[in-house]
């Protein structure tokens, strides 16, 4: 009876508009199932509108635009990341040092796959797996035996010229853990842990765009990617220069940033649907972009088939490191861990991998590439020339443009539009249902009680 009286009140006193004809006692029952009637239509209106708000915050929170006030804007460089390819010399050294110089000369297959390791291994597999392995193979510790091979950084990369002003390439150049081994990376967000030197490699209408210069005395890959990008096993071939010796290589770039609002940082990442590199969950590296992400679902991919992950395997520790069966199995498994592949495309070979974008990610194109011979060179070098066509005369630019004040808003409209409610009307239906019974029931107990105190009263 309690609850109920407090609903009638509620409803006699609310500032819903509406809500009083309902219990309105001198009005007839069909002026009373009229007023039930338009207040469930303005409410059901009401909720139809805040859902359609609700979905648009959700899914319609972001807009893209093309920005073209280029005049304004400064152009980071891409990220230049060396990683050494091939090196047959350093790999007989090393044979040499280790099994000497009359040694099986099919172990320097097995070193070369294990230091240059991409997901195959058929010498090693064929000559130490099996019944009859060769005597003087190892069975572990590949990474130890992979890194003995790799050249250093002043072994590789020299003469390195940013707009044709010298600088000293292995400052700047710093050390990048990769699935492809130890490569060195210029620019990078993912290298040195970001704590190296940085060169400022900024280009605007003051220094016109840049031009990175080198020489490469070792065959390597040449990445040429966005900041937070990291080299992968399946990175697109038009993002790569394939370099060897006595080769001069020249390439021209055109290069497309994202910019975020700065409101952006507000919403959630499924509303933007991309992660800024901060945002990062990633193990294998640093932070967070899409290139790092396939590298952490194929290791986790591997550790499910394999119980272990390639010895390259950036930020890996020791023990999660596969030894002679784990590569085995890697070998066996290189279809399902060598391919990505999309959700649906679940009757091909292949790992799937749910990555999002970064948010910061760029488009670069290739408009100029050449290579001529180098005459008259005596060392196996490799010259590369690497640089923007022109600045930049376009950007994205993401913007926000439903955020957590406009689903307010939007929200506030409607219910004041349809009901006629406020916040405070909804504080009304807890004062009404808590506050105000408890009020009411001690008001009427101070009644009663100096009514029974008063002289002569007998309850009798």
């Amino acid at each position: 009876m309690g609850f109920r009286h407090s609903i009638e009140e509620y409803l006699k006193n609310s500032t819903l508009h509406g809500a009083r004809f309902i219990v309105d006692k001198d009005a007839s029952w069909i002026e009373r199932i009229f007023w039930l009637l338009c207040l469930t239509a303005s409410w059901y209106a009401s909720w139809l509108l805040i859902k359609a708000s609700l979905a648009a915050f959700e899914n319609n929170a972001i807009s893209f635009v093309v920005e073209s006030s280029y005049r304004d804007w400064d152009t980071n460089f891409p990220a230049i990341i060396v990683c050494e390819s091939k090196n047959m010399d350093r790999i007989q050294e090393v044979a040499e040092q280790l099994w000497g110089s009359d040694h099986d000369f099919t172990l320097e297959e097995v070193l070369s796959e294990i230091a240059f390791f991409r997901g195959e291994s058929y010498h090693t597999v064929h000559e130490c797996g099996g019944e009859e392995p060769t005597g003087a193979c190892f069975y572990s510790n590949f990474s130890f035996y992979a890194q003995l091979v790799r050249s250093s950084c002043k072994d590789s990369v020299q003469n390195c010229m940013w707009n044709n002003k010298p600088f000293e390439c292995c400052k700047y150049f710093h050390r990048m853990e990769t699935e492809l081994g130890i490569c060195y990376a210029i620019n990078s967000l993912q290298a040195g842990k970001n704590k190296g030197a940085k060169l400022d490699m900024t280009s605007n209408r003051y220094t016109g765009p840049g031009t990175l210069k080198m020489e490469l005395h070792t065959e390597a890959t040449v990445f040429i990617l966005g900041v937070e990008e990291v080299p992968t096993l399946v990175t697109p071939k038009t993002d790569f220069l394939v370099v060897g010796p006595y080769i001069s290589f020249v390439r021209y770039i055109a290069k497309r940033d994202i910019e975020n609002d700065e409101e952006i940082r507000q919403t959630s990442v499924h509303q933007r649907n991309c992660r800024f590199a901060d945002e990062n969950i990633l193990d294998v590296h640093n932070y967070y972009s899409y290139s790092a992400c396939t590298v952490q679902c194929r290791k986790d991919r591997q550790m499910t088939l394999c119980n272990c992950s390639s010895h390259l395997s950036p930020n890996t520790p020791n023990w999660q490191m596969c030894d002679m069966d784990g590569l085995e199995c890697l070998n066996r498994n290189y279809e399902d861990l060598s391919v990505i592949i999309a959700k649906w495309s679940r009757g091909r070979k292949g790992l799937v991998c749910d990555c999002l974008p970064s948010c910061t990610e760029v488009d670069i194109t290739t408009v100029h590439d050449s290579k001529d011979n180098i005459n008259g060179h005596q060392n196996p070098v490799s010259k590369i020339e690497i640089g923007l066509i022109d600045l930049p005369t376009e950007r994205y630019k993401r913007n926000l443009v439903r955020g957590k004040l406009d689903l307010v808003v939007s929200i506030g409209g409607t219910t004041g539009l349809f009901v006629g409610a406020s916040l405070l009307s909804f504080v009304e239906i807890i004062y009404y249902m808590t506050i105000r019974p408890y009020t009411t029931f001690i008001h009427d107990k101070h009644q009663i009680r100096p009514q029974s105190a008063e002289p002569g009263y007998n309850p009798i």
